[in-house]
């Protein structure tokens, strides 16, 4: 008969392992769904260069939330640190020990710390990229912002422009609550009154260059911002017509390499 303390024996020790072996491993990732188009995997690979680190930086491609799960019980404790992106920024947060308050405002995370205790951390760096993204572009104009897509990156997205002051509005699919239309309720009043747009959607990214969502670019003006987060192809069909019409226009690559590195900075705590 095995005795309690023998199990307790057995656990204490099993935990010891995996902590030993998150200490010794200088191991990273991107979780996501498909990750053809991510750069993360060479953003962190030419850090990881320059500051001289033996570290790694996986694309872990996860097909359902099931895969999702059982990479949490199986292998996220050889990892140091993760970054999350679609379809996975709301779908990782049960799966937490901890979140922190501003991701829990968000409502997604898009980074996680696994800290030498074994705990779980989850963080949102979005908000920070796209706030350090967009802050050489505002100007008097941006009173109102239309924001396509109601994901966990939209969310990061409303999050900042109502925290400096913005009225926020969004279109969907499938659209539900306050400030919420169908892509067939666009209309040039909302356009003229909205002079900041933002495309939160994965549509137009490598490899469907060819498609973009369902917009009236004919309305828009050189007053208006028009983003798209989609940082490959450089430009998208979206950002493409909305140049055409003298709008000023921004992908997501900026954001990418600054909330990349607001991650690094957490994960070197």
């Amino acid at each position: 008969m095995t005795k309690v303390s023998d199990l307790r024996s057995k656990e204490k020790k099993t935990i010891e392992i995996v902590v030993f072996l998150h200490v010794s491993l200088n191991k990273y990732g991107l979780l996501g769904k498909s990750l053809a188009h991510s750069f993360s995997k060479d953003f962190f690979t030419q850090l990881f260069q320059e500051k001289s680190l033996a570290a790694t930086y996986d694309l872990i491609e996860l097909d359902s939330n099931k895969s999702l799960t059982t990479f949490f019980k199986e292998t996220i404790y050889t990892y140091r640190g993760l970054n999350v992106t679609v379809p996975y920024k709301k779908r990782v947060m049960p799966l937490l020990d901890d979140i922190d308050n501003e991701a829990l405002a968000i409502g997604a995370v898009n980074t996680i710390k696994v800290n030498e205790s074994g705990r779980i951390m989850g963080y949102n760096t979005d908000a920070f990229g796209f706030h350090q993204s967009i802050k050489p572009f505002l100007t008097f104009h941006h009173h109102r912002a239309l924001i396509l897509g109601t994901g966990g990156a939209a969310k990061a997205v409303a999050y900042v422009l109502e925290k400096i002051g913005l009225e926020v509005f969004y279109i969907s699919r499938n659209p539900k609550g306050a400030k919420t239309f169908g892509y067939t309720e666009i209309n040039k009043n909302m356009i003229d009154s909205c002079k900041l747009i933002v495309n939160c959607t994965p549509v137009g990214m490598y490899p469907h260059i060819s498609k973009t969502v369902n917009f009236p670019h004919h309305y828009l003006t050189n007053h208006h911002l028009v983003i798209d987060l989609i940082y490959n192809p450089e430009e998208t069909l979206f950002l493409q017509r909305a140049s055409e019409q003298g709008s000023i226009v921004l992908n997501g690559r900026s954001m990418l390499d600054q909330q990349a590195l607001k991650s690094w900075e957490l994960w070197s705590v």
